[in-house]
């Protein structure tokens, strides 16, 4: 994928993600949970068209089977294309997981006698979503690890540039997904705690903004560290000793150093920002951040930026010997 493509496509999925959150505080009884899309909206419209009458539901009816069995269905068009694997008995888990997940969704009311009341329907849902996904991401898992293990060098260099592309959406549905969906979350909080005080709410109104700020950051540093990582990765499968894959090499590990430098100061600049305006704010969040994770990222990529010049140097000097 050319990087202008990539980026038309994290801007999209920043769009959608920004739009399923407002969509959520717009319309709390369509979009509920993130965990709970599509399935929420899928059962919702099978309600609908159930409800419209008799063709109707004998149609719901239909569609239901249809969804709930499309992976055991792609199980068989897997097994015409090439052999079966173990984790390949995960699809017809999934199908069968989705039979219930879908009724539930599709008679919301039901989740009331397993929560206690209906104001536990979003959880439920949520729940229910992430069942979901749990056996769709540990099949995706376990496919990339066997295809990992059985790719020769230009094979991984393709797998990891589609894990790096992966990893660039979801960091993308942290920044405008998660965090954006916590600061929608948290202004309604303080509106309603503070009902009738709205004019003294400015100030925590833009700490909160600034929250956000301050959470996505990292983030949207991590989208700029995965699409440098993606170059290096093009300039490696073209010359693995080239001058622009040293200079690639070069550039991710002071992209990377800097990144992490950037998210702890402006974690930092926040935190002394409210400890100067603490006595007019209405809400506070302090974080203490301790970047073990992203510390260990930037020194694997270090050491890697290390080895790609000493192999140029070694090949260097190799070739004036000869």
């Amino acid at each position: 994928m050319k990087q202008n493509k990539l980026y038309a496509a994290l801007a999209a999925a920043g769009v959608l993600c920004l739009a399923a959150q407002l969509g959520d505080a717009a319309l709390p009884g369509i979009f509920t949970a993130v965990s709970a899309f599509p399935f929420e909206q899928i059962g919702l419209g099978l309600r609908a068209l159930s409800l419209s009458g008799s063709a109707g539901n004998a149609a719901a009816l239909a569609l239901y089977g249809m969804v709930c069995l499309l992976p055991a269905c792609t199980l068989l068009l897997i097994r015409r294309r090439r052999g079966l694997c173990p984790e390949d008995a995960l699809l017809p888990v999934l199908s069968a997981v989705l039979f219930p997940v879908l009724y539930w969704m599709i008679n919301p009311g039901l989740l009331g006698a397993f929560l206690g009341s209906a104001e536990g329907q979003p959880f439920g849902k949520a729940v229910l979503g992430i069942i979901v996904y749990s056996v769709l991401l540990g099949y995706a898992v376990l496919r990339t690890l066997r295809r990992f293990f059985a790719a020769d060098l230009p094979q991984l260099q393709k797998c990891l540039a589609v894990l790096l592309y992966a990893l660039s959406v979801l960091f993308v549905c942290a920044a405008f997904g998660t965090c954006f969906g916590e600061l929608v979350d948290s202004i309604a909080a303080l509106r309603e705690g503070n009902a009738g005080n709205e004019r003294s709410l400015a100030l925590s109104y833009t700490f909160l903004v600034l929250r956000y700020i301050a959470d996505a950051l990292p983030y949207v540093l991590d989208v700029l560290v995965a699409c440098a990582a993606l170059t290096l990765l093009r300039e490696q499968s073209l010359s693995r000793y080239s001058e622009a894959a040293v200079a690639a090499a070069k550039r991710l590990s002071r992209l990377c150093g800097r990144s992490l430098a950037a998210g702890m100061l402006v974690n930092i600049a926040f935190n002394l920002l409210q400890l100067v305006f603490l006595p007019r704010l209405l809400t506070v969040d302090a974080v203490a951040e301790l970047p073990l994770l992203s510390a260990a990222f930037v020194l694997s990529v270090l050491l890697l930026s290390q080895y790609i010049r000493e192999n140029k140097r070694l090949k260097d000097e190799n070739d004036s010997l000869i």
